[in-house]
């Protein structure tokens, strides 16, 4: 009787295994189902999104903070650069030489001359004036602007 009770537990035994062997299986397979199952919940409600969208929000906001200080650094140096600017404009004109030279376009130099106007050094607003009254209103404005741009009348 020992033999058969021997046997029966071998066979329990064994039977004991398969079943143990068959259970973990099952546990395997209804984890990886359960892993599936949600993957396809968060994909169908939009979890991920939403995840991705907060990060997203996050970056903006860290972009954001950089492209201001990078705006409050381009005015600062901008205002520095047109100091400086003034200041060497300012320099420029202060060393300039007071007898720069003077260039007029060749016909307004030949109208000067025939109206009596030789030398431009010692050109008068009276005489100038005199000198284009013989002339359109036009006419007389864009020799005015000709002799400012040549420096000539100030």
């Amino acid at each position: 009787m020992e033999s058969q009770t021997g046997e029966n537990m071998v066979a329990l035994t064994e039977g004991m295994e398969r079943m143990e062997a068959r259970l973990e299986a099952a546990a395997a397979l209804f984890e990886r189902s359960a892993a599936l199952i949600e993957q396809q919940e968060s994909e169908r409600t939009g979890e991920v999104r939403k995840i991705v969208a907060a990060v997203e929000t996050s970056r903006e906001a860290e972009l954001q903070k950089k492209l201001d200080s990078a705006e409050q650094l381009i005015a600062e140096l901008r205002a520095q650069i047109g100091t400086q600017i003034e200041t060497q404009t300012r320099a420029q004109i202060e060393t300039q030489p007071k007898t720069a030279r003077r260039t007029v376009p060749v016909s307004t130099a030949q109208f000067l001359a025939k109206q009596g106007i030789a030398s431009l050094e010692s050109l008068e607003a009276g005489t100038l004036d005199a000198a284009l009254t013989g002339l359109s209103l036009e006419q007389r404005i864009a020799v005015k602007a000709q002799l400012l741009r040549a420096g000539v009348v100030g």
